[in-house]
């Protein structure tokens, strides 16, 4: 079984109850949900869906090359960022693979999967869960391919630009592939790297559209990838992965300027008033910089279950590696939802 946040469709079908009334915090989701932009656009959908979509979404790349200011060409796009997690290591075969931990689940299970032996990189709690680049860097040596997650999932913490680059620059000397998975990365524009892609060929930038952009259900992600290795990642990929719908809709979120701004705004709103509530309770929690906080709380899971009673999801933390069962996940979501999630652990704090 897959463990993941956001599976609101086992608990309304457990519960029988309309997944309308569910308050779901476990999965970092934009929550403003769809950009209307897309919502109108979609519903102007004609006969073309009965064609098979472009399996080279060459319409979606020229999109993201002009937004991204990167090559069309480096663009591969995916049934979200995991299918291209999967596909990094089906198409470039490591022996050896470095992982941090805490970190997203996907890397290590498609490691697995293809035989590749892992070792982790253990973030600490005394550090807040940061990576520490020379410690990371030490570790690299031996190993075929690197991931990070940047921001990290669960923590929301981030490893700055300059010390991405050095350890990007380390990863090409050891002539080690280093995977940056910077799906939250839209949160925080200016510390991607997918620009470096070009001149560093074991550097790969992964992109998720389905947390910042909430086309999470239409499943949509790119990665870009040097060209010395593109033709060899695509010799791997499966055909039509991208639906039509995912490509219309991935084109026409990311002219929506406006969309973005408001959804920059909603979440530096709602961060302030989640952290001004979970010190007031209090609660120990990561400073994050993104939409999601890694809680630690004695009796987390009871927590987590007494919360379903108020149809309000958080996300159990006990599978991460590296974590146990006194960490949770909430995602920032609107203020009201917010405020409501507060009340409801103060007063179990209470009881």
């Amino acid at each position: 079984m897959i463990n993941h946040g956001g599976n609101i469709h086992k608990f309304a079908r457990e519960f029988k109850i309309s997944k309308n009334r569910i308050i779901d915090f476990s999965a970092s989701i934009n929550p403003l949900g769809l950009s209307p932009l897309v919502v109108r656009k979609l519903k102007e959908i004609d006969n073309s869906m009965c064609y098979y979509p472009d399996p080279e979404t060459k319409e979606l790349r020229e999109v993201l090359s002009n937004y991204l200011r990167i090559d069309e060409d480096t663009i591969i796009c995916g049934n979200g960022s995991t299918e291209l997690i999967y596909l990094c290591v089906k198409a470039l075969r490591p022996s050896i693979a470095l992982i941090p931990a805490p970190t997203f689940s996907e890397y290590e299970r498609a490691c697995r999967l293809f035989g590749v032996k892992i070792r982790y990189c253990l973030l600490k709690r005394e550090d807040n869960f940061d990576l520490i680049p020379k410690r990371f860097i030490k570790k690299m040596e031996n190993s075929t391919i690197a991931f990070l997650c940047n921001p990290n999932n669960p923590t929301g913490r981030l490893v700055n630009r300059d010390d991405i680059l050095e350890i990007a620059d380390r990863a090409r000397r050891l002539k080690c592939y280093l995977v940056v998975d910077e799906a939250f990365i839209d949160f925080l524009p200016e510390h991607s790297v997918i620009g470096e892609v070009k001149r560093n060929p074991y550097l790969i930038v992964l992109r998720s559209m389905t947390k910042f952009y909430a086309l999470a259900s239409i499943r949509l992600g790119y990665g870009v990838f040097h060209s010395n290795i593109i033709k060899t990642i695509l010799r791997y990929k499966e055909p039509w992965t991208v639906n039509a719908i995912a490509q219309k809709a991935g084109v026409i979120a990311l002219e929506d300027t406006q969309y973005r701004e408001k959804t920059l705004e909603i979440i530096k709103k709602g961060k302030s008033l989640m952290e001004k509530g979970l010190k007031r309770i209090p609660v120990e929690f990561v400073p994050s910089m993104v939409n999601y906080y890694l809680l630690r709380m004695p009796k987390a899971r009871k927590v987590i279950s007494e919360l379903q009673r108020s149809l309000i999801l958080l996300r159990d933390c006990s599978n991460f590696r590296g974590l146990d069962d006194s960490y949770a996940r909430v995602a920032v979501r609107t203020p009201k939802e917010i405020k409501r999630l507060l009340e409801e652990l103060t007063n179990l704090c209470e009881r």
